[in-house]
């Protein structure tokens, strides 16, 4: 197990699921700066390692999942003295280097990236439950595009990630009134996969990620890529891609494994190669 200062835990184990870990419960597990790029540089570290073939990310505590961003801790703040002049830009890069950056982590991920969530995902929270590939919502659990509530313009990839699973109507709805949006909705709206009962949240996100993780691990990176293409881009490119993804499956390990155990009337053995 390794503990951040920042209250991230990663831990990983011989299932090939690294389990990334939200230990802020103390400050509804909210994400300051700090915190949010350890975040990022665990999923980043995940993804390059070829051990690791599936993700579980999870939160301490059933109240909240991730409430979003979060104030600078006292060993973030830096020295005292006035705040530096703000330049034309820097808000727009701050943003493209911290939430921007997290959520397409999740996104570019070449592992599948699993979701157990307990309780309230909001704001820049929110979009970090939309970026995964499967969520696992408990019953007590809700989401809460809160951006409106504050003044703040959706953000952390919100608009994007909204519209391409709801579809314009509704997402103008979630971000317009910001309204909780509570698990059986979820669920109805496609926002999550599974809703379960609290207590089995985790085991029920953990059961997925290990079934995952024994599947042919770039088959499915490469199938999560053509996902995000076709419900981006036009019939052609998604066409294009998928001859190319096909291509690179063709010479995998794994691909051959699959017709033997076909053939021979047999459960695969996936090696992640």
């Amino acid at each position: 197990m390794v503990e951040e200062a920042s209250g991230i835990v990663v831990t990983t184990g011989d299932d090939a699921v690294a389990r990334i870990t939200i230990d802020r419960s103390g400050v509804g597990n909210s994400l300051s700066p700090l915190a949010r790029d350890a975040l990022t540089d665990a999923l980043l570290q995940a993804n390059d390692d070829p051990a690791v073939r599936a993700v579980l990310l999870t939160a301490t505590g059933s109240r909240h999942f991730c409430s979003g961003a979060g104030l600078p801790s006292a060993g973030e703040q830096g020295t005292a003295g006035p705040p530096p002049q703000r330049r034309p830009g820097d808000v727009a890069r701050m943003l493209q280097q911290g939430w921007q950056r997290l959520i397409a982590s999740v996104l570019d991920c070449d592992k599948p990236v699993v979701a157990a969530v307990k309780g309230v995902a909001a704001g820049a929270g929110a979009s970090l439950v939309l970026a995964c590939d499967l969520v696992v919502m408990s019953t007590e659990a809700r989401l809460v595009a809160a951006f409106v509530h504050r003044g703040i313009l959706p953000d952390s990839g919100a608009i994007h990630l909204l519209t391409r699973i709801v579809g314009l109507r509704k997402a103008t709805e979630l971000l317009m009134l910001g309204e909780p949006v509570d698990a059986a909705e979820c669920v109805r709206l496609g926002l999550v996969n599974r809703v379960v009962p609290l207590d089995n949240t985790d085991a029920v996100a953990q059961e997925l990620a290990v079934r995952l993780a024994e599947g042919p691990t770039v088959m499915l990176g490469l199938t999560k890529r053509l996902l995000a293409v076709s419900s981006e881009s036009g019939r052609d490119r998604a066409f294009e891609q998928e001859a190319w993804a096909q291509e690179v499956v063709s010479g995998t390990a794994d691909l051959q494994e699959g017709l033997a155990s076909f053939a021979e009337r047999r459960q695969p053995r996936f090696q992640g190669r």
